[in-house]
């Protein structure tokens, strides 16, 4: 996935306790989301993305993800295609995230 920008969970963790004005956003389905999601995300599953996407400030600092962070990869190329350049994949994705011991909320 050449190009695309990502963050790590440790980094992401330090941001989010840190209180930066970051844009969390689960790609993942619907039913997958019910198993819970990382504090501070929004839902918006990967398919919606394109007729959503005036919901997002380019100036937004934007990291998405997924099960693992490749479909959340896929819409960082996406946004980044429309011109986007805050966009970032989190790294291995919630799994990445709960390997690392970080709780996810309902």
């Amino acid at each position: 996935m050449g190009g695309i920008k990502e963050v790590d969970v440790h980094a992401l963790k330090s941001y989010l306790d840190e209180g930066k004005s970051i844009r969390l956003i689960d790609v993942r389905s619907v039913a997958e989301m019910a198993t819970g999601i990382i504090p501070r995300a929004e839902k918006l599953p990967l398919h919606t993305l394109p007729v959503r996407l005036n919901e997002i400030s380019n100036d937004d600092l934007c990291v998405l993800y997924c099960r693992s962070g490749a479909r959340s990869a896929q819409g960082v190329g996406f946004m980044a295609a429309q011109g986007f350049d805050n966009v970032f994949n989190l790294r291995g994705g919630i799994m990445a995230w709960q390997q690392m011991g970080h709780d996810l909320v309902a």
